[in-house]
């Protein structure tokens, strides 16, 4: 069993930054691919980017040039720096894992960020 533990979310004024961070425990002794997803009220949910084990990253079209991912593999975390936000970026972000080769993801609770002014 493995857990997952997002910090970093807030509040931020609409053009302001945070650090998203998604730590990993439990039952794990190696991480593959892990990323972000979103949810805004009254919206599904969405992909906002990953990043494989070897360190390859993708993005979801809206934040390409504002969000960057990024892992430590050491500390079992994984990051997402988000700049510029606006408040269209209001959500609930969650981080997950994929584990045993792919077979298994895992989620966290998710974190609140709220762009507002």
């Amino acid at each position: 069993q493995v857990q997952l533990v997002e910090s970093g979310g807030g509040f931020v004024q609409p053009g302001g930054s945070l650090r998203l961070s998604c730590a990993a425990s439990g039952s794990i002794f190696s991480i593959n691919d892990m990323g972000w997803y979103r949810q805004a009220p009254g919206k599904q949910r969405e992909s906002v980017a990953g990043i494989t084990g070897d360190g390859r990253t993708t993005y979801a079209d809206s934040v390409k040039g504002r969000f960057t991912i990024s892992r430590d593999n050491a500390k079992r975390t994984v990051y997402l720096q988000m700049n510029t936000l606006n408040p269209e970026e209001t959500a609930v972000y969650y981080c997950y894992i994929d584990r045993l080769a792919g077979r298994t993801r895992n989620w966290g609770q998710g974190t609140q960020v709220t762009v507002s002014s």
